[in-house]
């Protein structure tokens, strides 16, 4: 009985050509991903921005531009912001870091001093081994950290080597995927069965969705990580740019980045400014901020994007960063759109599939 239900439902999944097709596409862009990701990381992520970019050039050929002067003003943007990005944010970010390890025993002692006050004034919920515990295991972070800057230093040489590389093979990669879109799909397409239907409904709703869902993404994360910066800098905030990166960042993984981000964010507030009326203003604006993100700049953003339950969120979060890692985290919620829109459009019988199509 049961080895006829599976047999029924292997024919009833992959009987039909173009799951066969799918499911080679899929095994050969996985196997790909995994063996070669390293290898060609300057190549994905110039895929990944030139999809980006490409709705720019889109909306500047709707209004009758030529493409290639289209994709010359958009990749001319590109290269300054690239650039503002290395020149100017990253030397502040640097900084930031920097002092911000310079800054952590201060932290940390003060951090001991609250402690230490806990069981006297809580006694019943905090007992001074609990407390010499949690200190020892900041100590042993502490060390920790030290070590990984020690090793990076002495590894930055080759770090530096490879991030020049990479500065100057993505830009030119990102131009030619741009200018040649068209050619390189036909050259893509001449690889693919005629009769591919499915994989076109695929790609379809994959573009429109996954689309969307990236470069509002992308316009969620300047918007916010600027509006953070902004208002903790007129609050004289220590850290002002390195919070506001860590929190327009935090909304690559919705529910879960603002529950994690709020910890550094406090924690940076109390021990510049302690309990008063500075920290209660720091606290607010950043819920206000978050109030907005999610309330009316998300509704602006992403009204046509696919809204996924909040556990398919976070399974999808769990699953794609436990194989790629922070890149798995922030493409989690396109990658579980696009794994939504194949069980739609996934062939079956014949019934199923006019079902499938009428949807």
């Amino acid at each position: 009985m049961v080895f006829e239900s599976l047999a029924h439902w292997y024919q009833r999944n992959f009987s039909h050509p173009q799951a066969v097709l799918l499911v080679v596409l899929l095994a050969i862009a996985t196997g790909i991903i995994l063996f070669f990701g390293s290898m060609l990381a300057p190549v994905l992520a110039a895929v990944i921005i030139a999809y980006l970019l490409e709705g720019s050039v889109q909306a500047l050929e709707h209004r009758r531009i030529p493409r290639l002067f289209a994709v010359l003003v958009v990749f001319l943007g590109f290269l300054a912001a690239l650039a503002f990005f290395v020149v100017g944010v990253l030397p502040i970010l640097s900084h930031q870091v920097s002092g911000f390890v310079q800054d952590l025993p201060r932290m940390i002692n003060e951090g001991r001093i609250l402690l230490l006050q806990l069981p006297e004034r809580y006694p019943q919920f905090v007992s001074a081994e609990q407390v010499d515990r949690v200190i020892q295991l900041a100590r042993s972070g502490i060390s920790n950290l030290g070590q990984n800057v020690v090793s990076v230093s002495l590894a930055s040489i080759t770090t530096v080597i490879t991030w020049i590389v990479y500065l100057i093979l993505g830009p030119v990669l990102v131009f030619f995927f741009l200018k040649d879109k068209r050619p390189i799909l036909d050259w893509l397409g001449q690889f693919l069965p005629r009769d591919s239907q499915v994989l076109d409904r695929v790609w379809r709703d994959m573009d429109r969705q996954i689309g969307n869902y990236v470069r509002g993404k992308a316009y969620e994360i300047l918007i916010v990580g600027g509006a953070t910066y902004a208002a903790f800098t007129l609050l004289d905030l220590n850290y002002a740019p390195l919070l506001g990166v860590l929190v327009g960042l935090s909304v690559v993984v919705p529910y879960i980045g603002a529950t994690v981000v709020t910890v550094p964010v406090v924690l940076a507030g109390y021990l510049q400014l302690g309990f008063s009326g500075e920290f209660a203003w720091v606290v607010v604006t950043y819920l206000i901020i978050q109030l907005i993100d999610g309330n009316v700049l998300v509704p602006i953003l992403f009204s046509e994007a696919t809204n996924l339950h909040p556990v398919a969120i976070i399974l999808a979060v769990l699953v794609f960063g436990g194989l790629w890692g922070f890149w798995g985290v922030f493409f989690a919620i396109p990658l579980a759109t696009l794994v939504n829109s194949l069980l739609i459009a996934w062939p079956r019988t014949q019934a199923d599939e006019a079902a499938v199509a009428n949807t």
